[in-house]
């Protein structure tokens, strides 16, 4: 496996939003599952990332390919995708949940995608924050999912965008990935239904 370490900032400005292996050249730049995103402000503190991201090989953490499979790595706030091709590669710079009881880890699947997708508050994050709105129209730029939303098989977790660029590269979700809403964009038309997921 490659050496290859990119710098968060470089990340941040673009450049980590397209790399390739060595061996795979050719790569290119409902409410039904409610998730809270805090306001930056009133959000718990936070370390900012001080790791590197490093690429990753799919074959250290899936057994095959299939329809694509993603990584989301929560040490050092990273998404990768791997294509169905098996040259597509994509790494992201990402925010991740803001402690380790909001963390969930394992193996999952994308079973649902949405466009412009509604928010919707539970009752307990309003009991944390009487303040939240019950329901955040798709399109709004106070919605906490961005532009697109890939929802795991497990309820209340997403992969997503966000208005808030200061989110990405921070703790600063309550259980989801979030990615520049530039990015989610470009990974959703990549990302097929039944794509794997592993966050580690």
């Amino acid at each position: 496996m490659s050496n290859f370490r990119m710098t968060r900032r470089a990340a941040l400005t673009g450049i980590g939003a397209t790399l390739a292996t060595p061996a795979l050249l050719r790569a290119q730049s409902s409410d039904a599952f409610p998730v809270e995103e805090p306001k930056i402000e009133t959000e718990i503190p936070v370390k900012r990332n001080i790791s590197s991201f490093q690429q990753q090989a799919w074959q250290d953490h899936f057994d095959d390919l299939g329809v694509g499979c993603m990584l989301a790595d929560i040490s050092s706030r990273a998404l990768h995708y791997w294509g169905p091709d098996g040259e597509t590669y994509r790494l992201f710079p990402s925010s991740v949940p803001m402690t380790e009881e909001l963390t969930r880890r394992g193996y999952t699947e994308i079973v649902r995608k949405a466009e412009n997708p509604s928010w919707t508050s539970t009752a307990s994050m309003r009991e944390r924050d009487p303040t939240l709105p019950v329901r955040i129209d798709g399109g709004d730029p106070g919605n906490p999912l961005g532009t697109r939303a890939m929802y795991l098989d497990w309820p209340a977790y997403l992969v997503h965008g966000t208005h808030d660029t200061r989110k990405i590269g921070r703790q600063s979700s309550s259980g989801c990935i979030g990615l520049y809403n530039q990015h989610v964009e470009s990974l959703y038309e990549m990302v097929k239904i039944g794509t794997k997921v592993r966050l580690l």
